[in-house]
């Protein structure tokens, strides 16, 4: 017998959460089985083994798929579980071993994230991190509406300054796992010619690169989003 269709699981990243992907669930739904984790922004280990928890309670065939810092936990959560058909990396880091979101992030010019930062202590120890609520929209999300943007600024998931730079351990789950890329080129977070490199060096099976596009482009081009998404488990189902 084949295998079942895969389930999607999308894992959001730092300054976003799980309901950053509704516009793309209600483009997928009634076609495929999803789940959108609630990716707790501790630490990459932590992160990558919640998610994977996440995947063996499926018990089937699932493609990952991740947004921003969401692409570490994938590449380190897909590292060896045979179940994951497909990475999907949708504005996010598709690391190598022993890189970070920090370091990835500032390879080429052209981030201006680091400046619209808050942080504060937190009791666990060390800091986490989040966008300025007056700055949210022109840095995170520039061509989602204001309305929208607002709303995202008051619910974003802040992240620790420990998970941005945990290093990738072991292979990257790219090397080994087909891979899709979508990103768009007015991305302030991560700047494009950082996607760009990421997507060379993984040899992709797909790469989308979006006119415009934020960094949040899950929300503000789902539509994109959902296309590569699609062209994913088609490709290994």
């Amino acid at each position: 017998m084949p295998d079942p269709q895969p389930t999607i699981v999308l894992v959001h990243g730092a300054f976003a959460e799980s309901a950053s992907w509704n516009g793309v669930l209600e483009r997928l739904s009634g076609a495929y089985d999803l789940v959108a984790v609630a990716n707790p922004l501790r630490s990459l280990a932590g992160d990558a083994a919640y998610v994977r928890d996440v995947v063996r309670s499926i018990g089937g065939p699932v493609v990952l798929v991740g947004h921003s810092y969401g692409g570490m936990v994938i590449t380190q959560a897909a590292a060896g579980d045979t179940s994951v058909r497909a990475l999907v990396y949708v504005n996010a880091f598709a690391p190598d071993t022993g890189e970070s979101a920090l370091a990835l992030s500032a390879k080429f010019p052209g981030s201006t994230l680091a400046d619209t930062l808050v942080q504060y202590p937190v009791s666990t120890g060390g800091n986490e991190v989040a966008i300025g609520q007056d700055q949210y929209h022109a840095q995170f999300c520039a061509d989602a509406s204001d309305k929208l943007a607002a709303l995202m600024a008051r619910t974003q998931r802040p992240i620790t300054e420990q998970a941005l730079g945990d290093t990738l351990t072991g292979d990257p789950a790219w090397r080994s796992l087909a891979s899709w890329f979508v990103f768009g080129d007015a991305d302030k977070n991560i700047p494009a010619e950082v996607h760009r490199f990421m997507a060379e060096r993984a040899n992709p099976r797909g790469q989308r690169e979006v006119v415009g596009g934020s960094h949040a482009m899950a929300v503000a081009r789902p539509g994109e989003v959902a296309e590569t998404i699609i062209e994913a488990v088609r490709g290994v189902s």
